[in-house]
């Protein structure tokens, strides 16, 4: 490091999640809110606590998630590769934080960042575009005030530029072109106003970009009159 550069405390990541085994020790509100959040990540989710809220009853029931009637106690995150603590017991706090850390397991105690190897930060998700926000646990407040003013900056019309986006890149990727046209071609078009065509319905200047580049079979995909209108 350079003289005077900030040690940053967390390194932002994306985890793969899916069909991997993820505790939420607590069955409330709060435990409740992050389970249906790691569910939407494909994780296989198992639950310890004594209650569960409706919400978390009906998805036991259905059996979308794995439960536990009883309180936490030491052993219970092994073969865990993520634990989320979310009761306000602070003995059972800091007892899953100390097992985590001694079998080397990421874990997340809700509103207590003493006890934790990863915190959640505040997500906007438009289809495949996910912004993460954190403000290091200094201030979630803030956090939360950012994610609202950039709700209103990425709106919906993402989700379908993105969709089109992968398309397109799938195909500049197949083109017999060289390296450089090809990252030329992909940078004009992640530059150009589609994002905001799409917001305003300006679907004639969409198609005028698409045909410019050599993207026409994309139009009918995409923009049908029936499509575009349902999307935006």
């Amino acid at each position: 490091m350079k003289d005077g550069e900030k040690l940053t405390e967390y390194y932002p990541i994306f985890l793969k999640l899916k069909d991997k085994l993820c505790l939420v020790i607590g069955g409330g509100r709060v435990a409740e809110r992050k389970v249906l959040s790691l569910l939407k990540c494909g994780a296989k989710v198992k639950v310890i606590s004594p209650e569960l809220t409706p919400k978390l009853k009906d998805l036991f029931e259905k059996g979308e998630i794995i439960w536990e009637k009883r309180p936490y106690k030491k052993g219970d995150l092994e073969r865990a590769f993520l634990v989320i603590a979310a009761t306000n017991d602070p003995v059972v706090q800091e007892e899953v934080f100390k097992e985590a850390e001694e079998k080397n397991i990421p874990c997340n105690v809700v509103d207590k960042p003493e006890y934790c190897s990863f915190i959640v930060p505040s997500t906007i998700e438009r289809g495949e575009l996910v912004i993460a926000i954190s403000t290091s646990g200094a201030s979630p407040a803030l956090a939360r005030r950012l994610r609202e003013f950039l709700e209103t900056t990425f709106g919906k019309e993402y989700e379908i530029y993105l969709s089109l986006m992968r398309r397109i890149r799938e195909k500049i990727l197949k083109m017999e072109l060289s390296s450089e046209e090809k990252e030329e071609k992909l940078q004009r078009l992640a530059l150009s106003p589609l994002p905001i065509y799409l917001k305003y319905g300006d679907f004639e200047l969409i198609k005028t970009i698409l045909e410019k580049e050599g993207f026409s079979e994309l139009i009918s995909d995409f923009f049908s009159s029936d499509k575009a209108s349902k999307d935006t």
